[in-house]
């Protein structure tokens, strides 16, 4: 029977939503944090910078030599040889290029970069000051800030810069992100576990509905009876009003069909026992012909009983019973042939239906093989997937060809179709198991006879 691909799970997806909306936020967070901080300690740093080249400036006099002198900022960092801190004070030569003026011991013989285009990015800051990034000593990574001054005596202006090192701040910038990660990763874990802990508790009266319709589906329940939330309610209802309705109009077909056979069964009753009582030509043919009749109508009454079940809807039967009760009327009934009925099923093997309808299904296919079979029958049950179970009837009878098997399951066919008296042929077996959803395979049987294999559905508690 084919099988619908399962649908995307409403958890699932209702997880993955959250989790991709969260851990999106979380990383626009982390990442616009780390930044602000990035911002915070390089404003910390160039604070830093500031105050040195406010102290060079307070400390830098003109030489009346045509120089700059500098007194000692104090800052011993400036005194050690590429220690990381470093200043500078540049002036315009008599070539009108920049040149040293003066610059701190821990540059040693070194100096620092000016961009080219630093005189115009100067005049277009109104504070007179820039900052920017050059390489410094060995493999450092300054960050200097230039100031263009004035000093009292001086006719042309000078550059005092302040360097520093910003490895440490990276490093720095670099630590404080890989702890915001894994707190952030850490708080993301923490969100999705909450959200599926939310999202399931916040379901969980939608899978206490499905499980209430699978009782009621496999006969454990008559109605839904539970408590459910204000918009499940009206679903609830409605549900119930559904199984009532089903099962009322399960109730006045089988009560209009019972109608319909006592209606017509009285008249043949009375046509087959006024022929009987007399002993001519017309009787006779009364009689063969109210036998007709009354065979005609059983099998499409029996048919129209299948067309009516409402598979499903709460009858359960013990499969083991059944086949124990079959087996025991059908030896008693060709005792005289020897016929022997070994049979197997599980005790718990529960058939999702009415005992009436796999009496009629077990007992009409067990019946053509005690009649076409040998005097040896094998009836085996068994469950398959979870909600399905297999019955299988072998015998050590002639068997059918192919051609014979097409034949039998076309509609209207009959497996004993040249065997004397009234049996049900295969469409009545056909119609009650496609009721049910269920499936009919004939095939050759390892006895030499025929197997009769059928899927059934199954109570699976």
């Amino acid at each position: 029977m084919a099988r619908r691909h399962a649908a995307p799970s409403l958890v699932r997806r209702l997880v993955l939503l959250a989790a991709v909306w969260s851990t999106g936020v979380l990383v626009a967070s982390a990442i616009l944090l780390g930044l602000l901080f990035e911002q915070a300690a390089l404003r910390r740093f160039d604070q830093g910078l500031a105050d040195l080249t406010d102290g060079l400036a307070a400390a830098a006099l003109p030489d009346p030599a045509g120089g700059i002198r500098v007194r000692d900022p104090g800052d011993p960092r400036t005194r050690r040889a590429y220690s990381g801190r470093y200043w500078q004070v540049s002036g315009t030569g008599p070539d009108g290029r920049p040149g040293v003026l003066a610059r701190s011991r821990s540059l040693w013989d070194t100096e620092l970069a000016l961009p080219a285009d630093l005189p115009g990015t100067l005049d277009a800051q109104p504070s007179g000051t820039v900052s920017y990034e050059a390489p410094g000593p060995g493999e450092q990574r300054l960050r200097v800030r230039a100031t263009r001054l004035v000093l009292p005596g001086a006719e042309q202006p000078v550059l005092v810069l302040a360097a520093e090192d910003r490895r440490p701040v990276d490093a720095e910038v670099r630590r404080f992100f890989a702890a915001t990660a894994a707190v952030f990763v850490l708080l993301a874990l923490g969100l999705i576990a909450a959200v599926v802990a939310q999202v399931r508790l916040g379901l969980r009266p939608l899978f206490a509905l499905s499980q209430e319709i699978a009782d009621l589906r496999s006969g454990r329940a008559d109605q839904l009876g539970g408590a459910y939330p204000s918009e499940l309610t009206p679903l609830s209802d409605q549900l119930n009003a559904l199984v009532r309705h089903n099962r009322e109009s399960l109730e006045r077909q089988r009560a209009h069909v019972g109608n319909l056979a006592h209606a017509l069964k009285t008249p043949l009753a009375v046509l087959s026992a006024a022929a009987g009582s007399e002993n001519s030509p017309l009787a006779t043919l009364v009689t063969q012909q109210t036998g007709v009749m009354q065979t005609q109508v059983d099998h499409h009454l029996r048919r129209a009983r299948a067309a009516a079940r409402l598979p499903g809807a709460g009858a359960v039967t013990p499969v083991a019973e059944v086949l124990d009760d079959l087996s025991r009327t059908l030896m008693r009934l060709h005792q005289e042939a020897g016929v022997r009925i070994d049979w197997d099923a599980p005790d718990d093997l529960v058939f999702l239906g009415e005992r009436q309808d796999l009496l009629e299904i077990c007992g009409n296919l067990m019946e053509n093989a005690c009649k076409w079979g040998r005097g040896r029958i094998i009836v085996r049950a068994a469950a398959s997937v979870p909600d399905r179970w297999i019955l299988e009837i072998d015998d050590n009878g002639p068997g059918l060809g192919p051609s014979q098997r097409r034949e039998a399951l076309a509609r209207g066919g009959r497996l004993d179709e040249s065997a004397s008296g009234s049996g049900l042929g295969l469409s009545i077996v056909n119609d009650l198991v496609r009721a049910y959803g269920g499936g009919l395979d004939l095939a050759d049987s390892p006895m030499g006879g025929l197997r009769v294999r059928l899927d059934l559905p199954r109570s699976a508690d």
